[in-house]
């Protein structure tokens, strides 16, 4: 079987996206069925792909493509160039590895994606007017398009038959796959070495509630609940709130204490997770909740909003907060009270691990190979498993 993963995406820096289809490839690559993998990237992503390690095994081909980095000319290269590129591969399966336009009857086998979220309909102003209406468009057809929908989550799968039931039949969940690397990082925040931090993993978009955490931690430090030391490091790339999280962090004389990070490494943030006081995710919406995972793993204190894709990974394991009313307070006090409490021991979460994702998606790729023999490609198929069944 060889698998051709489309992972071009505007990002030159790691993001949950951009992990999502380094950790797919790897898991593929586990697979014996499987003869190669083929990794379609954008020319500033190399970097970023050479770093993971990958291509340390010879069955993944990394592709460099030429394309535009505005919205139109990734658009365009999905639509008008992806099916050149799997001509030359004959790859028997072709995953994007998000939402993204594509031509079905000129692909030639059978299509998947993975759906993250439903931003462009729960929060659209992540995106702005008009824009988030692109976004819809380009959504539903791609949904429309493809012969297979692998959603990150119940969560994300409970939305999409709430706001797209049309294409609800043949999505199917599987989870995202969460499993830490091995790293020798020896310190990833070298101005902070020896003094403790709060830890946040999130792009700066609206959903992720950023300009709130900092509120509340500065609450904190005013009453004097939290150590004068006490940092926090926001990692995650920069996107539309930055400009209003500069400026939040500046107005409340912050500058020395709040830390935007991006671009780390694996190993980076591993560290990042092992020597954190706790992990605070306080989104209003999320399609899967990766940072809580990967904390929850590396044995962090863990607060987060009470949303359903928190409580999926999380739940009796976090301390949930619900923000809607009163939320600065509450999540000041949450954090007071969590860090009052020893560091929990690394929880297991093996409905996450490589192995049992690789089996789903061999299962996914068999059955649309087995099933694309005797109906058109560019037909709907709708596909079931012994974990997620058909709407």
């Amino acid at each position: 079987m060889r698998v051709l993963i489309a992972a071009a995406s505007f990002a030159a820096k790691i993001s949950g996206l951009q992990r999502h289809a380094i950790n797919m490839a790897r898991c593929l690559l586990l697979a014996p069925e499987v003869e190669s993998v083929h990794f379609a990237i954008a020319p500033w992503q190399t970097e970023m792909v050479d770093a993971s390690g990958l291509q340390l095994d010879s069955r993944l081909v990394v592709h460099v493509s030429e394309m535009d980095r505005s919205s139109l000319g990734r658009n365009s290269w999905y639509y008008r160039k992806l099916p050149d590129l799997n001509r030359g591969v004959r790859a028997d399966v072709v995953h994007l590895s998000y939402p993204m336009p594509i031509e079905p009857s000129k692909v030639g086998c059978p299509t998947v994606v993975t759906l993250h979220d439903l931003y462009p309909y729960e929060i659209p102003m992540n995106f702005g007017f008009p824009k988030f209406i692109f976004n819809r468009i380009a959504l539903r057809q791609c949904l429309g398009a493809v012969d297979a929908i692998t959603c990150v989550s119940e969560a994300t799968k409970g939305k999409l038959k709430e706001h797209l039931p049309a294409f609800a039949r043949k999505a199917v969940r599987v989870y995202n796959c969460v499993e830490p690397q091995p790293s020798d990082i020896a310190n990833a925040v070298d101005p902070w070495s020896d003094e403790p931090f709060l830890l946040c993993v999130a792009q700066h978009r609206k959903n992720k509630n950023l300009r709130l955490l900092i509120r509340a931690y500065k609450r904190l430090l005013d009453a004097g609940r939290i150590p004068a030391k006490m940092r926090l490091l926001v990692v995650g790339i920069s996107g539309p709130e930055t400009p209003g999280i500069k400026r939040l962090i500046s107005d409340f004389a912050l500058n020395d204490r709040v830390w935007l990070g991006e671009g780390l490494s694996e190993g980076e943030l591993q560290w990042c997770y092992r020597h954190c006081e706790a992990l605070v995710a306080p989104s209003i919406t999320e399609g899967f909740g990766l940072p809580v995972a990967e904390a929850l793993l590396a044995g962090c204190r863990v607060i987060c909003s009470e949303i359903p894709a928190h409580w999926e990974v999380g739940a009796g394991r976090c301390r949930f907060v619900n923000l809607q009313y009163g939320g600065e307070q509450k999540l000041a006090d949450a954090i007071a009270a969590s860090l009052s409490e020893a560091r929990p021991r690394p929880t297991h979460l093996p409905e996450l691990s490589a192995a049992k994702i690789t089996r789903q998606y061999i299962g996914i790729y068999s059955e649309l190979l087995s099933l694309s023999t005797t109906a058109s490609v560019s037909t709907t198929i709708p596909i079931a498993t012994s974990e997620s069944q058909v709407l």
